[in-house]
């Protein structure tokens, strides 16, 4: 069968492919939500873009209707993937903040910009579906976020997570409002939809799982993919037929899955596609957007733009201030959540095809949430400075360095273990840690705990370290490590260093940068069972302990043996018996 190189689906076919593989890496490397690039793309593709332009007609699609079914199979990937990665777990772990913190946001920001689009004259029933798209917020590029500068654990990253998760599990009665709303009996239309969508949970539930389990048992992940799909369309198609949004039926299939054992496996097959097919929704979406248009009139978008940002913020600020948070955390979660999320887009899209809202209206709600949505990284990177500024004017100053004193940086699981550990020998310890809320309730309970920022380079001046016999890094991020050992090593040529590593590997780099010990995870667990197992044999304690400490030296040794006979250097390990408070025995 010869390729018709000159058919207008084969170049329509080139630009998205095109388009994909060019906009995915760039933007990767810009660190910046790809979302973005694909929705212009789409402009400059549509029928209102470059092809418009005297030789450009070659950068125009031929038909962007065409990509309607493939962006709605996009689309039902996204939220098919988004229900895999609500773990019920992960629900039952976070219910108050879900249930209380993420439903006063939606509801409150969806009221207050409902009544703002109540003012200017729409439709309630236009006025409920654009006002809940656009208090929706970006779980994408928050978590991307998040996780880039290791917050997702912090007291912003559960607030944002709670939230965000929240508005995920609310995106199913969303769709499934506007799906009936569509039909002429609404309380049937509901009816329907609702069963639907408990055929499809109980299928997902009872019937998929051994089907997956056929295809794992084959051992070919084509299959496995194609099981995958197979449970994808065909949710989307049950919840088309009962006059739904077919990514409706996708998520449910999706949160039914998220407890199942193929969980993750199902995550890898899809993954590849998941970006691909919502590039095309995002490109579909895009080429519907006349900006020539919206350029000879810029205010109301810019205005509304400005509106649905500083609402949602305001809203956010003020649920967390009320909720005795700091501002800092206050400030940093409402610039996260302030701009609409790529799902807004999607209820739009189900919107417009339900025939809610069209026209200007629809062109102005689609361009409102792509340049929010555009904006979102941005307002991100400015709430996480916002809070890293708050902290720093309310960072306590070190108390008065005593002689002999141990500075802690990190005072997590293992920072606290030290800490007792040193406390029960009477030897003073200072701890730093840069979890603010951390540091408080510490500070409550009497412990030596200051905040710190061990990023910034200040921070090893401000710790005084020249007083400290000892300082102890326990932190998890190698790169950070490496970096503090550098700068602590530079300033304090004597100072003893002990550091935690991941393995013999790293704690022979840790040796070469100047660690005076650096203590390997996996030496000393692998220590730690044969010392259990040795007493657990019946061979007396004291042997034991004498041949793990014997095995310890020999260990170390070999790892400093490798840096000595390499390039890097070791600096000179101070004397033991310098380090403590009298004469001891062993090490």
């Amino acid at each position: 069968m010869a390729l018709n190189l000159e058919s207008t689906a084969f170049k329509d076919m080139v630009l998205v492919l095109g388009a994909a593989g060019l906009v995915i890496p760039a933007f990767a490397a810009l660190r910046i939500s790809p979302v973005i690039g694909f929705i212009l793309i789409g402009v400059a593709a549509g029928p209102y873009g470059l092809g418009q332009l005297p030789g450009l007609g070659w950068l125009e699609l031929s038909n962007p209707m065409a990509l309607a079914a493939p962006a709605e199979l996009g689309v039902a990937l996204l939220l098919f993937a988004l229900g895999l990665e609500l773990s019920l777990d992960r629900i039952r772990t976070m219910r108050s903040l879900i249930l209380g913190l993420g439903s006063q946001q939606l509801l409150l920001c969806a009221a207050l910009i409902g009544a703002g689009l109540l003012v200017a004259g729409l439709p309630i029933i236009a006025v409920v579906a654009i006002s809940g798209a656009l208090a929706l917020s970006s779980t994408a590029v928050g978590l991307q976020l998040l996780s880039a500068s290791g917050r997702v654990g912090s007291q912003a990253g559960r607030k944002a997570l709670g939230v965000l998760l929240f508005q995920d599990l609310a995106l199913a009665p969303i769709l499934l409002l506007i799906g009936a709303s569509s039909g002429g009996n609404f309380g049937l239309s509901l009816a329907i939809g609702v069963g639907a969508l408990l055929g499809i949970a109980l299928f997902a539930r009872y019937i998929v799982p051994p089907l997956f389990l056929q295809a794992a048992r084959t051992r070919r992940s084509e299959l496995f993919l194609a099981a995958a799909l197979v449970v994808l369309i065909g949710s989307a198609a049950t919840a088309a037929l009962a006059g739904l949004a077919p990514a409706v039926g996708a998520l449910m299939a999706g949160l039914m899955l998220s407890t199942s054992d193929y969980r993750r496996q199902i995550e890898a097959a899809i993954q590849p596609f998941e970006g691909l097919l919502l590039g095309v929704f995002l490109i579909w979406v895009g080429s519907g957007l006349d900006l020539a248009a919206i350029a000879a009139n810029p205010w109301p978008m810019l205005g509304g733009t400005a509106a649905v940002l500083t609402v949602k913020a305001g809203a956010v600020y003020a649920l967390l201030r009320l909720r005795g948070n700091r501002r800092g955390v206050a400030g940093h979660v409402a610039l996260l959540l302030a701009s609409p999320s790529e799902t807004s887009l999607v209820v739009l899209a189900a919107a417009v095809t339900a025939g809610l809202i069209g026209g200007s209206t629809a062109q102005y709600a689609l361009a409102v949430a792509s340049l929010t949505l555009a904006l979102a990284p941005l307002l991100g990177l400015a709430g996480a400075r916002l809070e890293a500024q708050s902290n720093e004017d309310h960072q306590q100053l070190p108390p008065e360095a005593t002689d002999q004193q141990t500075v802690i940086i990190g005072y997590g699981r293992v920072g606290r273990l030290v800490a007792q550990m040193l406390d029960m020998h009477g030897q003073p310890w200072l701890a730093v840690d840069s979890d603010p809320d951390e540091v408080q309730r510490f500070r409550r309970a009497g412990k030596p705990v200051i905040y710190g920022d061990a990023r910034r380079p200040e921070l090893v001046d401000r710790l005084r370290l020249d007083h400290a016999r000892a300082v102890v890094l326990t932190i998890d991020d190698m790169r950070m490590l490496d970096l503090l050992i550098r700068r602590i090593r530079a300033s304090h040529p004597d100072l003893c260093i002990v550091v935690r590593a991941r393995d013999a590997e790293h704690a022979g780099t840790l040796y070469a940068l100047g660690a005076t010990d650096a203590v390997p995870e996996t030496v000393e667990s692998s220590l730690q069972l044969a010392e259990a197992v040795l007493v657990d044999l019946g061979v007396p304690m004291g042997p034991v302990i004498a041949s793990v400490h014997e095995k310890r030296e020999e260990l170390r040794a070999q790892i400093k043996g490798g840096i000595m006979g390499g390039s890097g250097t070791t600096p000179k390990r101070p004397p033991l018996r310098s380090l403590r408070r009298g004469p001891t025995q062993g090490d």
